[in-house]
């Protein structure tokens, strides 16, 4: 049974990846995708979006990272993949799953996915461009408007020789609705035979019961739902109760203090307080103590003030932050 912590557009950068790393242990991760067009990128690009590359593809905490790309060419996928291996990441994967409108109006992610011939292309070239011994695997959604195409793309990318396949269950159209296409992953995994890996809804220990049984894939991918509850691995894993706690939330604020002091070394002083605001609000779901929080610090607007009203709640301490 493994665990993976989900690629996450603007809300899962090297920080909150390496926060929640250490709070319960995953199998492998994924970064932010790396966009691809007509050029070989240099390496900045990519160790700027995963410091971890300069630490041995891991985060701090060990768990090995994966650097995702997203793109439609395959040769200039292929070279850039080539070129990024020589960073020796855990793994490359595909992005054929985001629906943000800016990506798929550029053939992008998501859009692909009425293109089973080019995904197979794509796969093909990534995996012949990079050591047989580094994993390519890809991340795909059901289709664009329907699900007609699904079962033709997981076997275009498992022909194309992609290690493993992580299936979001749900279409471009679905976006981020709370829809549950689980039994689309167990017809996937009827018709493939590479590891399927279950992703989509699973914000609780019952939802990762669930996705396993109506998918019959025993591997899941945490997404949104191990923003909204950093212990939510520790809990399927066994190691904490099975809904959150009060001595949790005390947890919790340790890894938001954590959380704030890193993030307030990695971007400027007026983009801070909205990462807070960004997981707080994810964390609203699942405890009732980061409502609260969120309600006091929302019209902050600058760091200090930020960093005060922390302080005031005991979430840091002025000596920690002054460190």
């Amino acid at each position: 049974m493994k665990l993976v912590l989900a690629p996450m557009e603007g809300l899962a950068d090297d920080v909150l990846r390496g926060v929640l790393t250490r709070a319960a242990r995953y199998d492998w991760c994924v970064t932010e995708f790396v966009r691809v067009t007509d050029a070989v990128l240099p390496h900045r690009c990519y160790t700027r979006l995963s410091p971890e590359l300069g630490k041995g593809a891991r985060t701090e905490a060990g768990t090995p990272v994966r650097v995702q790309l997203l793109g439609n060419d395959p040769e200039m996928l292929a070279a850039n993949a080539a070129h990024l291996a020589r960073l020796h990441p855990y793994g490359i994967d595909l992005n054929f799953g985001c629906p943000t409108p800016l990506v798929n109006r550029h053939r992008g992610g998501a859009a692909l996915l009425g293109e089973p011939e080019l995904l197979h292309r794509i796969a093909a070239a990534v995996r012949a461009a990079v050591p047989r011994e580094m994993p390519v695997t890809a991340k795909m959604r059901l289709g664009i408007d329907d699900t007609s195409k699904a079962i033709a793309c997981a076997l275009a990318l498992e022909s194309g020789g992609i290690n493993e396949l992580v299936v979001h269950a749900r279409t471009k159209a679905d976006g981020y609705k709370p829809i549950r296409r689980w039994e689309w992953v167990a017809r996937i995994r009827e018709a493939v035979t590479l590891p399927l890996i279950a992703n989509g809804e699973v914000w609780t220990v019952a939802d990762w019961q669930a996705i396993r049984t109506a998918s019959g894939c025993d591997d899941v991918m945490l997404g949104r739902g191990a923003v909204a509850d950093p212990l939510l691995a520790r809990r399927i894993r066994g190691d904490a109760d099975a809904e959150p706690t009060d001595a949790d939330w005390r947890v919790i604020e340790a890894m938001i203090g954590d959380f704030w002091s890193r993030v307030q070394r990695k971007v400027l002083p007026a983009q801070s307080p909205g990462r807070l605001k960004q997981w707080l609000g994810l964390m609203q779901r699942r405890y009732p103590q980061a409502e609260r929080l969120f309600r006091t610090l929302r019209e902050a607007r600058r760091s200090p003030e930020l960093s005060a009203i922390l302080q005031r709640e005991g979430v840091i301490d002025a000596s920690r932050e002054a460190a």
